[in-house]
């Protein structure tokens, strides 16, 4: 999968990495489409469903398809939380916050 992804897209989906906060193309997308796995392709979510949760990333109240998103407790950085994942090639997704 390296050479299909950038060194950082890699750590991010790979290895549970993260971007800073907003520092990212699709917290403030407004245009309708369809997200996808960056590894796999598998669509994930709808623009319909995003929400501003004010988290910095994008945010989505539901998936496209149960199955296409897995969910996973992560135990990391000292803390519990609910980590997301492609349901397809197990890429890290993001995390789940409470809005």
């Amino acid at each position: 999968m390296t050479k299909i992804l950038s060194k950082d897209i890699f750590e991010i989906t790979c290895d549970a990495g993260t971007k800073l906060p907003f520092d990212n193309l699709y917290h403030n997308l407004k245009e309708r489409g369809i997200y996808r796995c960056i590894a796999c392709k598998l669509s994930l979510f709808s623009s319909a469903d995003k929400f501003d949760s004010g988290t910095g990333w994008p945010s989505f109240s539901k998936a496209i398809i149960d199955d296409h998103i897995n969910i996973k407790t992560d135990t990391s950085h000292g803390m519990i939380r609910t980590e997301t994942i492609c349901g397809r090639c197990q890429s890290h997704l993001g995390h789940v916050f409470n809005d």
